[in-house]
């Protein structure tokens, strides 16, 4: 048995992929292979386009139907008005619902803080919730404000690491908000959310392993991983180095019309991120975001896959089928007519 590789990769070589990433559609598709006359491209997209290689090369050439591509690349349906898609879906940026509590922090579930450190990611995806969110009105400040509002409230227990993405911050950076997070008392756990150790694996350097490594408060890692496609030898690798750390690590998905929408397919995702030692944690209904209409599902369409899911898989793992709803305490879950619905963090 062939043991894989577990090594952290050096700490510039992440930046170096992501700066070569690609920033155009023409360019994409060229390196695929694929004429631009095959999509009704946006030349001018209100949100970028942004691909780095090791994603993009798990793409198959020639493919114009290929589900990756189909994630990132910007086309004219999202310039459609589609009523009851808005940019602000969640409310996050709302004053009435009251969830920001600080510059850069909202908190919408008892307990729990999220905290935006940084306005972009190393992937643009088109069903982004936060493609309109307005980052300029929650400058982190240094995460001061954040960090001194999280001190004084004894009730949060878990602080989840946001944006954008928190892998964005460089090594030295990340390293310093992990500490300053330990350093509080009542602090229990912190979550990170990135989709960085799946389409910019080499984001998992020697200093992120020690770092999740050395924390006082336990780790856990939420990936996010939307077609088996999307899994290869780079993203075990950067997966095995987080499982190494002694980070709890777990995926969430989005439920994506064209792309994911087949009960047989997200079986198989499941299985595949078991096999790379993940475990599915929410299939996440999309967001009705400006721009995004194309990827709806039916609820009820989108129940139906999740019970022929549930005759398939055993039952660590099958996500969990969740509706964000502002206001509402918990994850909204979706079961079917007849099952008990009840309330999940």
């Amino acid at each position: 048995m062939i043991t894989p590789n577990r090594t952290p990769w050096q700490p510039d070589e992440w930046q170096k992929v992501l700066r070569n990433a690609f920033r155009q559609p023409d360019a994409l598709l060229a390196y695929l292979g694929i004429p631009a006359s095959a999509f009704n491209l946006d030349s001018e997209p209100d949100f970028a386009l942004l691909v780095p290689e090791p994603f993009a090369a798990r793409m198959k050439p020639g493919d114009p139907a290929d589900p990756l591509l189909r994630q990132v690349l910007p086309s004219l349906q999202e310039r459609e008005r589609v009523p009851g898609f808005v940019k602000d879906p969640l409310g996050e940026d709302d004053s009435a619902l009251s969830f920001q509590r600080a510059p850069a922090l909202i908190q919408k579930y008892l307990g729990r803080v999220l905290m935006i450190t940084t306005p972009g990611c190393a992937v643009n995806c088109r069903y982004c919730f936060r493609r309109h969110f307005p980052y300029q009105d929650h400058k982190p400040r240094g995460h001061s404000q954040a960090l001194d509002l999280i001190r004084s409230d004894t009730s949060i227990s878990e602080v989840i690491l946001s944006g954008g993405d928190p892998l964005l911050l460089g090594d030295l950076a990340f390293t310093m908000l992990i500490d300053q997070i330990n350093a509080i008392e009542h602090v229990k756990r912190i979550r990170v959310h990135s989709r960085l150790p799946i389409v910019l694996p080499q984001r998992v350097t020697p200093s992120l392993v020690e770092t999740i490594q050395t924390s006082r408060c336990p780790v856990v890692m939420v990936v996010h991983c939307n077609h088996p496609q999307e899994l290869d030898a780079q993203t075990k690798r950067a997966l095995a180095c987080l499982r190494d750390s002694g980070a709890h690590v777990l995926n969430q998905s989005v439920l994506l019309a064209g792309i994911n929408d087949d009960a047989g397919l997200l079986c198989q995702l499941s299985q595949s991120l078991f096999e790379q030692g993940v475990l599915p944690y929410y299939l996440h209904m999309p967001d009705a975001v400006s721009g995004t209409a194309h990827f709806a599902v039916a609820e009820p369409r989108a129940m139906t896959l999740h019970e022929d899911m549930r005759a398939i898989l055993p039952g660590y793992l099958l996500p969990r089928l969740v509706r964000e709803v502002p206001g509402k305490a918990s994850k909204t879950p979706l079961q079917p007519d007849g099952l008990q619905l009840v309330d999940i963090g």
